[in-house]
């Protein structure tokens, strides 16, 4: 019996999870020490480096600019685009490996590799990022971490931003911060650079296609795009001229949300058809629109005007933009740091987020306003507490140099890795969703391997998932072909193991079990236990329950009645949904320790190895359709047999009095006994 519980621990500080349809994250609680706030340095000096520079001189950059070598040609190739970031060999052997993944094609899979592997020969930095890829993951070569770590480190120095990403990734797992902080500042900067200008960022937390051992069928219907239920009702809505729903399709189709293929065309049409009707969010977004050029030609007076509509009509993130704009002297006169604030302030006094941030770097900079790193440092506070992903930016900032805050490399490269994991190639999640939806695992499997490797977690439980799910249909590639069931089995445990260790409680105690039933490994007690530790150090009932079974039994673990007991209780304290599964083994426990070695704890100990025979049975026997068909007509035939006999003793009643003499009959009860033959 499996208790469930969810709880994620991000270094017992801070909390943060993103929702589906919104594009603002949920509230989180950052709490820091005063010795934090009032130790970081001040120097004057360091607040004036181009390093804190939110509102520099450069036009912002688009999204194949930001992460050259992005996959987005093989997903939504834009004619229009006239960024070359790689070589026609390297999208060659890309389509090649998607293809190949798809098909289930061993021999395409190696040509690619082959093609690849000539490619990052000839020093392209985004074909070795590739052959990184390969090597980590053991497909069509022997798997090799240091020929992955050393691929990655040449196309890190090529520029790929994915390779910078596994390597940050690498470094963090074995601590090693100073490195790994370098890193995810670049990518965190890059990935800042990519969010709007006004509101927070819109890329959202990959979903989880699985909810336990079973797949997230609610999650899933949420994401079909098109083909969803609930989308065609809303187009349907907004044909008929409702702006609401204008809007919320306007939004899906700019930030290709619930599972459609993001459409700056279409997202134009809507968001214009919802100001018609008076939609003030579509006039703030349609101003973001026209100041990034998304699908049109950028226009800075027209996203002032849109802007300052939406202002009007009470969207106080909109102060924002407007503000921003004046900072940067972008379809105004001339820069007006003075208005800026303006604009800033009235956003705080809505307690819109973005505005506290916005006050901060104000403040940070000096910026209209005499410079005041600890005021800076109060807003970014009240900004980050509210999910804004800039904010963090700047506090990783500060405890990466000391500046406002003391000096921390870990809580930097935390914060920076929040900020960084919301760049333009989280855009890998939405692709790998639509392969699975549409039935493509291989494809899948291959872009979710890929976000693993760069150390997002939820990537790493779903490509563990369907491993484990589909097995031989995964598609998994090893490394002379197919991969064996034992290669398939060890990248799942690597992969559960990864996620493990970033607070996914269910994959360690996943890995547990894996051990403890010796599913796809030898079983092995002792390493289940240390699985089982690691799932209750993340406060999971259920790895709490199985470590007072072991110690109850003796396996992998000492016999501890009573620290048998502590497990069960504290199984019980963090999930109230535990109460009969604990009441059960606490009986056990009573038992064993009042009647050891009797037939009755013999009885007991026996179920566990009874359970799985009786379930077999009813599987073959009672459940074969057959036997099933068989044993309903028996009991209909039983139920039939016992209503006639109940029918006839309800017919004649003895007499209280004179028994053997038999009672007249009601007049409707010999009529309902007319009905039946003699």
């Amino acid at each position: 019996m499996r208790i469930s519980g969810h709880v994620i621990v991000f270094l017992s500080i801070i909390v943060l999870c993103y929702i589906d349809l919104s594009v603002h994250a949920r509230p989180v609680v950052l709490v820091l020490s005063n010795d934090d706030l009032n130790s970081g340095g001040d120097d004057p000096g360091v607040g004036d480096s181009s390093d804190f520079d939110e509102f520099g001189e450069s036009e912002p950059k688009s999204e194949e600019e930001l992460d050259p070598g992005s996959w987005r040609r093989m997903f939504e190739p834009d004619d229009d685009s006239t960024v070359e970031s790689a070589s026609p060999q390297y999208y060659s052997g890309l389509h090649k490996i998607l293809s190949a993944a798809s098909e289930g094609n061993d021999r395409l899979m190696e040509e690619a590799v082959e093609e690849i592997e000539a490619a990052s020969s000839s020093g392209d930095p985004h074909s070795q990022s590739l052959m990184g890829f390969v090597y980590g993951n053991g497909m069509m070569r022997e798997k090799s971490k240091s020929k992955s770590f050393l691929h990655h480190s040449f196309a890190a120095e090529g520029g790929n931003m994915q390779s910078k990403m596994a390597l940050a990734f690498t470094y963090l797992r074995q601590d090693m911060h100073d490195k790994a902080v370098k890193l995810y500042a670049e990518l965190a900067e890059t990935a800042v650079n990519s969010f709007l200008i006004s509101k927070d960022s819109p890329v959202v937390e990959p979903t989880r296609i699985h909810s336990g051992t079973e797949e997230n069928k609610g999650a899933l219907r949420k994401s079909r795009g098109e083909e969803d239920e609930d989308f065609q009702i809303l187009e349907y809505q907004a044909q008929k001229g409702n702006a609401a729903a204008m809007y919320k399709i306007g939004l899906f189709y700019y930030f290709g949300l619930r599972g459609l293929r993001r459409d700056h065309t279409k997202a134009l049409h809507w968001f214009s058809k919802a100001v018609e009707k008076g939609e003030p969010r579509s006039m703030e977004l349609l101003g973001e629109i026209y100041a990034r050029g998304a699908g049109v030609e950028r226009n800075y007076t027209k996203a002032l005007e849109w802007l300052t509509l939406a202002a009007k009509e009470g969207l106080y993130s909109a102060f924002n933009g407007i503000g921003y704009l004046y900072v940067k002297g972008y379809g105004v006169e001339k820069k007006n740091y003075t208005k800026a604030r303006e604009y800033f302030e009235k956003a705080v006094d809505n307690e819109d987020p973005s505005g506290h941030y916005n006050l901060g770097v104000l403040y940070l900079k000096g910026i209209g306003v005499k410079r005041d790193v600890r005021q800076a440092t109060k807003y970014f506070f009240v900004a980050a507490n509210a999910g804004q992903p800039k904010a963090f930016y700047q506090l990783a900032k500060m405890f990466h140099t000391g500046v406002g805050l003391k000096k921390n490399l870990e809580m930097a490269t935390s914060f920076y890795k929040l900020v960084a994991e919301r760049g333009p190639w989280s855009s890998l999640s939405r692709w790998a969703l639509e392969a699975y939806l549409k039935g493509d695992v291989g494809k899948a499997l291959i872009l979710y391997s890929r976000m693993a490797e760069m150390g997002y977690e939820v990537a790493q439980s779903n490509a563990a998932w369907i491993l484990d799910k589909y097995g031989e249909r995964s598609m998994c590639m090893g490394a002379s072909g197919f991969c064996t069931d034992k290669e398939r089995h060890e990248r799942a445990h690597s992969l559960w193991w990864r996620a493990s260790e970033q607070g996914n409680e269910h994959a360690a105690l996943l890995i547990g079990d894996a051990y403890y039933y010796g599913r796809g490994t030898e079983r092995d007690y002792v390493r289940a236990a240390e699985a089982y530790m690691h799932a209750k150090s993340q406060s999971n009932a259920q790895a709490m329950f199985n470590l007072g079974y072991m110690h109850e039994h003796g396996q992998g673990l000492p016999f501890d009645l009573h620290l048998a007991k502590r497990y069960y209780d504290q199984a019980l304290q963090s999930d109230a949904a535990a109460k009969l599964p604990v009441t059960l083994a606490l009986a056990s426990l009573w038992l064993r320790r009042n009647y050891a070695d009797t037939f009755l704890v013999r009885v007991v100990d026996s179920l566990p190895e009874v359970y799985p025979k009786v379930e077999t049975w009813v599987e073959n026997v009672v459940f074969d359709e057959g036997n099933a068909t068989i044993l309903t007509l028996f009991v209909c035939l039983i139920t039939i047999l016992y209503l006639r006999e109940r029918q006839r003793r309800q017919v004649v009643v003895p007499d209280p009095v004179g028994g053997d003499v038999a009672q007249p009959l009601d007049a409707d009860v010999a009529q309902h006994l007319a009905a039946f033959p003699r």
